[in-house]
C-alpha cells in the first residue's frame, strides 16, 4: 500500500477531502467501493449511500447517460 501526505489548511474538513478523492477514484474504476470506503474510514454501506452527494453514481451511468437512454 502507498502513502500520500497532503498538507491542508485547518479550515478544510479532512473527511470531506478523503471522500472527494475516494469518490473520484471509485468513479474512474481505480478503487472498488470497499477500497474507497477504507480510504475514507467508513463502512462500504456508508460510502455507497453517500457517494452520490459527490456527483458519482454507483451504477456507472451519469445523469446525462440516463437522459439519453430515456429520450431514445
Amino acid at each position: 500500500m502507498k502513502t500520500l501526505t497532503i498538507n491542508l489548511p485547518d479550515t478544510v474538513d479532512e473527511k470531506d477531502v478523503r471522500m472527494l478523492l475516494a469518490a473520484q477514484l471509485f468513479d474512474k474504476g481505480i478503487l472498488s467501493s470497499g477500497q474507497a470506503a477504507d480510504l475514507v474510514g467508513i463502512t462500504k454501506k456508508e460510502f455507497v449511500e453517500s457517494v452520490g452527494k459527490y456527483g458519482v453514481s454507483i451504477f456507472g451511468e451519469t445523469v446525462e447517460d440516463i437522459d439519453d437512454i430515456i429520450n431514445e
